[in-house]
């Protein structure tokens, strides 16, 4: 699926707060949450997503979904990331 594509999914969805986040290499965000909800389609690089015991490692062409406040940290690879997000 390509961004435009992706983008399209999202508005369809409900998602009205689109945008692409870049975050750097081997960063990382300790546990938190947002008070949205969140769907991403990775565009560059990688993101590891850790939500309790449970992990999601996310490459180039990979979706990734969060539900508002669920707890989660967020791993960052070698090249950083970059992804397109719908927020709602």
């Amino acid at each position: 699926m390509d961004s435009a594509q992706f983008q399209r999914q999202l508005e369809q969805e409900g998602f009205s707060d689109i945008l692409t986040v870049e975050r750097e290499a081997d960063g990382m965000l300790d546990e938190h949450t947002h008070p949205f909800e969140a769907k991403a389609l990775v565009l560059e690089g990688e993101i590891l997503l850790r939500c309790g015991a449970r992990e999601q490692r996310c490459r180039a062409g990979d979706i990734f979904h969060l539900q508002a406040g669920e707890p989660h940290q967020e791993f960052y690879g070698p090249q950083g990331v970059r992804y397109l997000v719908g927020r709602k």
